[in-house]
């Protein structure tokens, strides 16, 4: 981005100074990114001892401050905070006249658009909601992996061109998300991403129970050619013994997971119901095969009768 003219903020940001409030995995890594695009990290603030040394790991020679010292020192300011503390954040930076005018505020939580910085809008800062679709370690990988990474980007129509300006400065791709759809748009990343985490540490426990002694190096292969096939076919993607009506291979998994791993039953046998509606709607499992293995899920996680389907 060109440094010879000074545009103006609403359109295309110029180099800035970048603070970071909550030194979490994900404010730090963004702060780095953006400071290989030229601006320059100025102040950060962290709580715990672990915040403090990722800031200082990523972020080196950058002072920690405050948040209110952060917003006085930074003319774009990332809150990195949970979403649940959000809110009172922003009300309480805008209460005690922390915002300055003319400041870029970016929030990165899935859950909120652009609505839930108001208190700092009204004292006139610039509201922008950028939220990476990526999982952080809090090491410096993470800003590696930040390039062809989407973000989700809610902002006021004005500042949607500064908005997207930083997305591809970080080596993002920004992905338009409308403020009412925010909470949905999460919603969607977490059933992706989190209940993949659970389902794959369960798999590798399992499988170490079956006596495999290198469960990362068996799965790896399995997992990433049906993420693949997933991400590239959809529901055509389906395969394994729900797909195919195998009744009695699914009753025993049950048995054998009720034996040795009964914490996982009522997991696999909710991912087994939606997979057999997946299946049954997109012609992969016959319907005549269908009943017994739908008697054989609908049982509950003790084995008792479910609710008929």
């Amino acid at each position: 981005m060109s440094t010879s003219q000074q545009p103006d903020p609403r359109d295309r940001p110029a180099r800035l100074t970048v603070g970071v409030v909550g030194a979490g995995r994900v404010g730090p890594a963004l702060a780095a990114s953006l400071q290989l695009a030229g601006h320059r990290p100025v102040a950060v603030s962290g709580v715990s001892d672990a915040s403090r040394r990722r800031a200082e790991h990523l972020l080196p020679g950058v002072p920690l401050m405050p948040p209110a010292e952060v917003l006085a020192h930074a003319e774009l300011v990332l809150l990195t905070v949970p979403d649940d503390a959000l809110p009172g954040l922003v009300e309480g930076l805008a209460d005690t006249g922390a915002v300055r005018p003319g400041q870029l505020l970016v929030h990165t939580s899935g859950r909120y658009g652009a609505r839930v910085l108001d208190p700092a809008l009204r004292a006139g800062a610039l509201p922008l909601a950028l939220h990476p679709a990526m999982t952080f370690t809090g090491t410096p990988v993470d800003v590696q992996r930040l390039a062809g990474c989407s973000f989700g980007v809610t902002a006021p129509d004005e500042l949607r061109l500064a908005a997207e300006a930083l997305v591809i400065e970080m080596g993002g791709e920004p992905e338009w998300i409308a403020e009412e759809r925010r909470p949905l748009y999460h919603a969607a990343l977490a059933l992706g991403a989190n209940h993949l985490v659970t389902l794959v540490a369960q798999s590798m426990e399992l499988l170490r129970e079956a006596g495999v002694a290198a469960p990362d190096r068996m799965l790896g292969p399995l997992l990433g050619a049906a993420l693949d096939n997933a991400l590239r076919s959809g529901d055509a993607a389906l395969t394994g013994p729900v797909a195919r009506g195998d009744a009695g291979t699914v009753a025993a998994h049950v048995t054998e997971l009720r034996r040795h791993a009964p914490q996982t039953v009522a997991g696999y046998l909710a991912m087994a119901r939606a997979t057999a509606d997946r299946a049954l709607a997109h012609g992969l499992l016959k319907p005549e095969l269908a009943e017994d293995l739908l008697d054989v899920l609908a049982t509950g996680p003790d084995g008792a009768e479910g609710e008929a389907r």
